[in-house]
């Protein structure tokens, strides 16, 4: 075994390690936000219909989920910088199928193996960074972190929604070659023969493969339920018995092991099971909206992938700015009335958007996000503080690694709910339009006539009446999916109020500052 503790890195390999680091952390965040504008591209290049494009998007979103523990067991057993380089390696591979593949479950398996190779990098990379940096100075590290945390997040649909329309969607993947073997080269020649402390702990595999059926099969009839019409198919009854069935299976395996893939034992602990709830719920809903609005802004109102995108740029304004302010106020206030208050912020924004008739005026769209923006920023520090509360050191890690997949997870869930939702809704509006709009009534003989003034015969003004039509049914279903999701940060924001009350010591050691810094970013990742 080499040597465990070398010396650190200094000067430009310092800053070199920083900036691999952190460009490649973006890169797999990148692949997750950027894509979403990318949908619509893919639908067409694939020639598949657009829910099976969604597929792509939330196995991939799967496979960071349940990456992320076994990048923690594989630090722990095997050391941080070899399964990162070898993790790169991967990446680079499954993007280049990914960037010229034909068909869909060629892709399809390229995107879970990327996502899952890219999930494994984020715990491995934040662990390699903090390491380098004296204790001191990890304030400064987290700092860095945070920056490459949030800007492809918040930059990734605009970015990704240009390279769709001027270079088109496989360049995403053609980019992540050159890049993720340069880090994998980069990373491995400044931390070549590198030790470290490792830790001999069996790996849980019965229960990765079980959570593994139980996810997979999950998300596949969520993402398939419209197309093969849900409870008339026998397939989907079959899918949905073998998620219950390995579900069952996984609880009881986990309960009964000593040392489980996921801890679900912590659920016992109230704070914890409540703080993990709303963290589920609400970004399910945040992710699912985000992804419905970027996709149909495409689809139905005929937005190019970059504009779709451009939409969402506001929240980048006080995302990060907040988010950093939020871990000083958390320290001195009960977090279940930042909670609160934050979940009612998420509330009132998706009560705004509710309201909106025309989605292509971006005045209408630019104040909602960037409130919008202001809560995302806001969400999780305190949700971190509450799930951490009065659980000793040694479990928090477990407790951060176990919320994190469920909440990575739940934005796979969120994207494939929402799509049902609008799936569900449209053809009720569609059929309320055709109600009220007969050729017994006047709006339609005006609107026809306004049609036929622009230049249309009968029956093209027909069909450009009907098109009117599909557009506003679409736009009320998206509207009516803003509006359940306030109701439902109403009824998040009164749960909080049943955990514990809980205040961070506004004194403490830099070390167990430092700690809860880096596990309340960790949770926020993705």
């Amino acid at each position: 075994m080499s040597e465990v503790f070398p010396k650190k890195l200094r000067g430009w390999r310092f800053v070199l390690f920083n900036l691999c680091l952190g460009l490649g952390h973006a890169v797999v965040l990148f692949n997750a936000g950027a894509y979403i504008a990318m949908l619509p591209r893919v639908v067409g290049g694939l020639s598949i219909p657009p829910s099976f494009a969604t597929w792509t998007q939330t196995d991939y979103m799967l496979g960071l989920a349940l990456a992320l523990p076994v990048g923690i067991w594989m630090s722990r057993r095997l050391g941080e910088y070899r399964p990162l380089v070898w993790a790169f390696i991967v990446f680079a591979l499954a993007s280049t199928v990914c960037a010229y593949s034909s068909s869909l479950y060629e892709f399809l398996a390229a995107r879970i193996v990327l996502g899952f190779s890219g999930g494994m990098t984020l715990p491995l990379g934040q662990s390699m960074l903090m390491k380098e940096y004296p204790q001191r100075r990890k304030n400064i590290g987290i700092g860095v972190w945070t920056l490459f945390t949030l800007t492809p997040f918040t930059f990734g649909p605009p970015c990704g929604g240009w390279i769709a329309d001027n270079l088109g969607w496989r360049w995403l993947f053609i980019i992540n070659v050159p890049l993720a073997l340069a880090i994998a080269g980069i990373v491995g020649a400044l931390l070549y023969r590198r030790g470290a402390k490792l830790i001999r702990r069996r790996f849980d595999l019965v229960g990765f493969l079980l959570l593994l059926a139980a996810l997979a099969s999950f998300q596949t009839l969520l993402n398939q339920g419209n197309d093969w019409d849900w409870n008339n198919s026998l397939y989907l009854m079959g899918l949905l018995g073998f998620c219950l069935m390995a579900l069952s299976y996984w609880v009881v395996w986990e309960l009964s092991v000593r040392h489980p893939f996921l801890d679900i034992r912590l659920f016992a602990q109230r704070n914890f099971a409540i703080g993990t709830l709303v963290l589920f719920f609400g970004f399910m809903f945040f992710q699912g909206l985000l992804s419905l609005l970027v996709v149909q802004l495409q689809l139905t109102m005929g937005y190019s992938s970059f504009l779709a995108g451009l939409v969402f740029l506001p929240m980048a304004i006080f995302a990060k700015p907040v988010a950093g302010g939020f871990h000083q106020i958390v320290k001195h206030v009960d977090a279940r009335l930042l909670a609160s208050l934050n979940l009612l912020g998420f509330a009132g924004t998706y009560f705004w958007l509710s309201r909106f008739e025309h989605f292509d005026a971006y005045q209408q769209l630019f104040w909602p996000k960037l409130l919008e923006g202001i809560c995302l920023g806001s969400f999780f520090a305190p949700l971190t503080a509450l799930l951490l509360h009065g659980l000793p050191p040694d479990r928090q890690w477990r407790a951060v690694e176990l919320a994190t997949s469920l909440r990575i997870a739940a934005g796979a869930i969120g994207i494939s709910f929402q799509g049902i939702v609008f799936y569900f809704l449209t053809p009720l509006h569609q059929t309320h339009f055709a109600e009220t709009h007969t050729p017994f009534d006047q709006r339609f003989s005006e609107s026809i006539e306004l049609l036929t003034d622009s230049g249309f015969s009968g029956s093209t003004a027909l069909i450009q009446f009907a098109g009117m039509g599909r557009e506003q049914a679409a736009i009320r279903a998206i509207n009516d999916a803003f509006w359940l999701a306030g109701c439902v940060f109403i009824a998040l924001s009164l749960l909080v109020w049943l955990a514990h009350p809980t205040r961070q010591p506004a004194k403490g050691t830099l070390a167990q500052r430092m700690r809860r810094r880096a596990l309340a970013l960790l949770v926020r990742e993705v």
